[in-house]
């Protein structure tokens, strides 16, 4: 089995490839690859893609300088049903938009628009930036052995509102409510870095690389 982690220059991937391929060598998973390369994505099992800075620039850096890896990415999500786990902006570009600094269309895989964390309570800042506790909202396998009040690290300014709630596996509060997880299908995405956060992160890699949708 093959997981590819897609770089498409967009944040330091050393850490995540590291957790997963410790998860993937503790769980007998396969073999973990950090890639570029249409071809490498065509032929995995399974595709993570996480992505640190601005929707729009992330979303310009995959879907317009590398459109043949989007291609790749999305015939093997949508069409082939590969599992596929987004990471912080890698989540957020599965919404139908980004409000970030500009109005830019998303993958459209997970309908919702990604806004600006936006708390009246000035003692909250933005970023929301550390350890929060998830509040789970549904069972996944991606889930298993994770509870309400297990810490995940965030570090973002932007969430997404869902325009179906059944989508959304947990969330945090920041004043309001905050999508840390979201689902479908064979899609699942993370608002936080399972990578930084401990052994709920290590136990999600873990369970995402055993899934079998």
């Amino acid at each position: 089995m093959l997981t590819v982690l897609v770089d498409y220059e967009s944040g330091n991937l050393h850490s995540a490839e590291k957790a997963f391929q410790r998860m993937a060598a503790e769980g007998g998973h396969g073999s973990v690859i950090v890639s570029s390369k249409p071809e490498d994505v065509s032929r995995a099992d399974r595709i993570v893609l996480p992505g640190d800075g601005a929707f729009p620039a992330c979303r310009k850096a995959l879907m317009q300088d590398r459109a043949a890896l989007y291609e790749a990415i999305a015939d093997a999500v949508q069409t082939r049903a590969r599992p596929f786990m987004g990471i912080c902006v890698g989540m957020q570009m599965l919404a139908s938009w980004g409000r970030e600094y500009e109005d830019t269309p998303g993958f459209d895989w997970i309908g919702g628009e990604v806004v600006k964390i936006a708390p009246s309570d000035t003692s909250l800042k933005v970023p929301h930036m550390g350890w929060n506790d998830l509040i789970l909202d549904r069972p996944h396998p991606v889930l298993d052995g994770i509870n309400t009040g297990d810490h995940a690290y965030f570090v973002h300014s932007y969430h997404m509102k869902l325009a179906d709630p059944e989508n959304r596996l947990a969330y945090v509060e920041y004043e309001e409510e905050i999508t840390a997880i979201v689902a479908r299908d064979t899609i699942i995405g993370l608002q936080f870095h399972p990578e930084k956060s401990q052994s709920a992160g290590l136990r999600m890699i873990s369970n995402f690389l055993a899934w079998t949708p």
